[in-house]
């Protein structure tokens, strides 16, 4: 489960163990039913709406985005635009104590479920014009172009809509800020992304680096071209026997990158992430755009493992350098922090453990619901 889905799934096994839940999700054409990811008992009603089918191929989506351009319309808002008139039918049925809208591309849906809800809250996963802004900087020409202009029409929308709802749940006190410079006059809270409660895996490792992630996530395309291309160079002279395993859905979107490297293994999807990454020495997060913070940092403190990553990589997790991991933007500095590391079992025990205590005492489930109470115990009472 990437991390906007398990940071989905956190709030609703929060708010569905409190409150009766009825619940509406968007299901991509012929992805698997919702439903059957939900344990039984936990909603009390749910719907779902058919997003129109999208060929994913690169000259589709490069002919959808040209438009998007043309009309001034960020990617995933398009995309989940135009079902007010089901959400509007489905959210007439009940009076709602509080509607949540997930992701600030459902934000517009504000106007449907404000006359059906006393209050309306939104769940900002990033902040898009962060999310494109940064991303722009890492690429180059008429993509770049689109990224920036798509970076601004976020500005606007979220200056039009955060106002409109009466609170925000934000990954961060970084984003907290910046939403609180969009939208000064609605509150936040800062609710962390988090994993369930995980055992600490036994650790069998390898000589091998590990990335994380769902492969066809721009910024994930984007810091695994940076590492290839900059740090893999150096540790692959540096260590004749080390590999790079890559984790993650969609492998395909990345094959170009990395050509017919026999020392790069692409696993795919696996059943448990945090087993695998305790598998290897140092979990590498070179991130160089996004937003929110990242998932993948988690569940390799979650692993045990050590941790190199970029600045923006650790961002918004409130870590120390040399602590909880280690950060190096540098190519040659993440070179040389990966390769410390490698050499020193002692400083990949120290690193790796500090992480996990660190994700037990903030990052799993329990621990994020606690910065929700204030806002839905103290204020609700019934159906949501």
């Amino acid at each position: 489960m990437g991390g906007g889905p398990m940071r989905s799934a956190s709030l609703l096994e929060y708010l569905s163990r409190r409150y009766s839940v009825d619940a509406i999700f968007f299901r991509e054409s012929g992805s698997p039913d919702p439903a059957l990811s939900v344990p039984p008992g936990r909603i009390e009603r749910l719907d779902v709406l058919e997003l129109p089918r999208h060929s994913k191929t690169a000259l589709a989506r490069a002919a959808r985005n040209s438009i998007r351009m043309v009309r001034n319309r960020p990617p995933l808002v398009d995309r989940f635009s135009g079902f007010e008139d089901a959400i509007q039918r489905l959210a007439t049925r009940e009076q709602y104590r509080v509607a949540v809208v997930e992701h600030f591309w459902c934000a517009t849906y504000v106007d449907q479920l404000r006359p059906h809800s006393q209050r309306v809250i939104l769940d900002l996963h990033n902040i898009e014009s962060a999310w494109h802004g940064s991303l722009a900087q890492g690429e180059k020409g008429t993509r770049a172009m689109a990224l920036r202009r798509f970076a601004t029409a976020c500005v606007a929308l979220e200056r039009e809509y955060l106002p409109k709802f009466d609170h925000l749940l934000v990954t961060s006190e970084d984003d907290a800020r910046i939403a609180g410079a969009i939208a000064p006059d609605v509150a936040s809270t800062v609710y962390p992304n988090a994993l369930p409660e995980i055992p600490r895996p036994a650790r069998r490792e390898r000589e091998e680096i590990v990335f994380s992630g769902n492969l066809e996530y721009a910024p994930n395309i984007l810091a695994i071209r940076y590492f290839n291309q900059q740090i893999w160079p150096q540790l692959r002279e540096r260590w004749p026997g080390l590999k790079w395993k890559i984790v993650g859905k969609h492998p395909e979107a990345i094959q170009s990158i990395i050509g017919g490297d026999t020392r790069i293994e692409l696993t795919g999807f696996v059943e448990d992430a945090i087993a695998a990454l305790a598998q290897s020495r140092v979990a590498v997060i070179p991130v160089l755009a996004g937003s929110g913070t990242r998932v993948k940092i988690l569940e390799a403190w979650a692993a045990g493992t050590a941790v190199v990553s970029s600045t923006l990589g650790a961002e918004g997790l409130g870590c120390r350098n040399g602590e909880q991991l280690l950060i190096a933007d540098d190519p040659s500095d993440f070179a040389r922090a990966v390769s410390g590391l490698l050499d020193s079992a002692a400083l990949r025990e120290k690193i790796g453990a500090a992480g996990r205590r660190f994700f037990e005492d903030r990052f799993t489930w329990a621990n994020a619901w606690r910065s929700l109470d204030a806002l839905f115990a103290a204020n609700l009472d019934g159906a949501i």
